[in-house]
């Protein structure tokens, strides 16, 4: 008991105790600092790239040059279905994914003509009344106009009018 704590004789009488920081806190602050600026940056970083609002000639100079599509409206068709005494009148317009490829697609007019009538005449009105039906067609049409022109240059089709009876 001789030898007593210099602190136990501060907290006696009454004299406040110094609070010394641990050399600790201040490292665990400036990690923490670095964290998140590392956080901020990346998200930043990944904005700008994936976002599509950045330059994209800077991030991908081999992109490719747009190609213009057009729409290429072919003459109606009065057809026989497949069932007896069942017509269908219908127009429609395909889109030619390349303007450059319209001549050749003008050159096998016929071809794409007798593929459309061919397939057509081969429903019944059964199958082609849903909607579910006319996606089927389209699909079908679209096939058969690529294989009728020896290469994929149509992107889409769209029916303008149709009318069955």
């Amino acid at each position: 008991m001789a030898e007593e704590k210099p602190e136990a004789d501060a907290k006696e009488g009454g004299e406040k105790e110094k609070v010394v920081p641990r050399p600790g806190n201040k490292t665990l602050f400036l990690i923490i600092g670095i964290i998140v600026i590392a956080l901020v940056g990346g998200a930043a970083v990944y904005f700008l790239m994936f976002s599509g609002k950045g330059n994209k000639e800077e991030h991908a100079p081999e992109a490719k040059k747009e190609v213009k599509s057009t729409l290429l409206a072919i003459d109606p068709f009065v057809m026989n279905l497949a069932e007896q005494g069942r017509f269908l009148k219908v127009s429609m317009q395909f889109e030619i994914a390349d303007a450059a490829n319209q001549p050749m697609v003008v050159e096998h007019l016929p071809q794409l003509r007798d593929a459309i009538i061919t397939l057509v005449s081969s429903k019944s009105a059964d199958s082609l009344a849903s909607p579910e039906g006319k996606f089927q067609l389209k699909d079908e049409l679209l096939l058969r106009a690529n294989q009728a022109i020896g290469k994929d240059v149509f992107k889409n089709l769209y029916f303008t009018e149709f009318v069955m009876q």
